[in-house]
């Protein structure tokens, strides 16, 4: 990766040629779904023949899962000053429960679109925020429970498969384990996914207004899932090497990305990463929260971090980390622990709580912070405030609380 540029320019943004490379003995493929828009991507792995000496056999290609998007299809043009193409964006305007807005709502958000010293960095999206109409549910949920299968559903179903009925009986042989309560079928079929999220035991996270992503699922009947992370800091690193962080980590499999930067420039970072992922991303909204307040804890409120929120899922970002089991009585029983709040967003919020002597505004309005996500179809990652640090406090009061 190519060293810190800090005179990063839009104009002439271009991602790592590494990155777009084919991977080696394999080719992407696409099965198509009920609809010609519903092109789903896996990888097509040849294998060697079987030697002479064990019986000079033919072996057929092996298909598995692929999180790399378009950058390893060599048919793609990549240019990431135009973004990846909008796959799911007919999809979330053919429902009809959601309205495009004029602009970003969120203050930050339109003071960050009006400043000339932002240009030369901005991303030039021609597309406008989406959120849903008044009084509609967008999430997939919400579809799921009234028993419609989306798009999105029938997408998840084939990925899940990785075409698996073209493996021969022998490879599908499966060894004699418990379940613990997981029901995993041989097949995944569309209607299956739209009950698991249904009953709540699995999400679909894709923000409405990042149609660039592949749908994907997370759930304990699914396929495992891998985060990555990523971002920038004070120190090191800028909007270009950003963007080649998420790419290269969604080569070599990474199925969901956090980006977690705490340095300059934080909304054009996260435009440029959202506009070129192909898969989901996720942040802590109380860290760019934080930097608004110049690292003040104890001056944030929740009139800045509701509109931080709102400016995150007008940008795109699909799910969020929320510290709202951080509260006030609990804090305490930190005391005694060897290595006290280790938790970023944790010991924030364990700040802000003693400096006011209150429940955390994580805590009192999180029904607002579920309504305000719901309109976008946002996805909750609830933070784990207070883990332990070191094997010494595991398990401690504080954790348990």
């Amino acid at each position: 990766m190519a060293a810190a540029n800090p005179k990063f320019i839009a104009a002439t943004a271009h991602i790592d040629d590494g990155a777009v490379q084919p991977l080696p003995n394999s080719r992407k493929v696409y099965v198509t779904g009920s609809r010609p828009d519903l092109r789903v991507p896996m990888r097509e792995v040849s294998q060697s023949d079987t030697p002479a000496s064990f019986g000079a056999e033919k072996n057929p290609p092996v298909f598995v899962y692929d999180t790399s998007g378009p950058y390893t299809d060599p048919a793609a043009t990549i240019d990431i000053r135009q973004g990846l193409p909008s796959m799911r964006g007919q999809w979330v305007v053919e429902r009809g429960d959601t309205e495009e807005l004029p602009g970003p709502t969120s203050a930050y958000g339109r003071d960050r679109l009006s400043d000339p010293k932002l240009v030369s960095l901005r991303f030039d999206l021609k597309r406008r925020p989406r959120r849903a109409k008044p009084g509609m549910n967008v999430t997939q949920m919400h579809y799921a429970r009234r028993g419609v299968v989306t798009p999105e559903m029938e997408f998840i179903a084939i990925r899940e498969n990785q075409r698996i009925e073209a493996l021969s009986e022998l490879l599908r042989r499966q060894h004699r384990g418990e379940a613990f309560g997981a029901s995993l079928p041989k097949a995944i079929a569309p209607e299956f996914v739209r009950d698991e999220i249904a009953r709540g035991r699995a999400i679909i996270p894709n923000n409405i207004n990042h149609p660039e992503t592949e749908p994907m699922i997370i759930g304990r009947n699914f396929l495992v899932k891998i985060n990555a992370n990523i971002g920038n800091s004070a120190l090191s690193s800028g909007i270009q090497e950003e963007v080649e962080k998420m790419t290269w980590s969604t080569r070599w499999g990474a199925d969901t990305v956090m980006d977690l930067s705490t340095g300059k420039n934080i909304h054009e970072t996260r435009e440029w990463i959202v506009r070129n992922s192909p898969v989901p991303i996720g942040t802590v909204p109380i860290y760019q929260a934080l930097e608004k307040v110049e690292g003040k804890a104890e001056e944030l409120t929740w009139e800045i971090y509701r509109d931080t929120l709102i400016e995150q899922c007008e940008q795109g970002v699909d799910y969020f980390t929320v510290h709202a089991g951080v509260r006030l009585p609990y804090i305490p029983l930190t005391a005694k622990r060897m290595t006290g709040i280790v938790s970023r967003g944790g010991s924030i919020m364990a700040k802000w709580c003693l400096a006011h002597h209150k429940e955390s505004f994580l805590y009192t309005r999180f029904e607002e912070i579920c309504e305000i996500l719901k309109a976008y179809d946002v996805a909750f990652s609830l933070g784990d405030g207070l883990r332990p640090g070191s094997i010494y406090d595991a398990n401690d009061e504080a954790q348990i609380a």
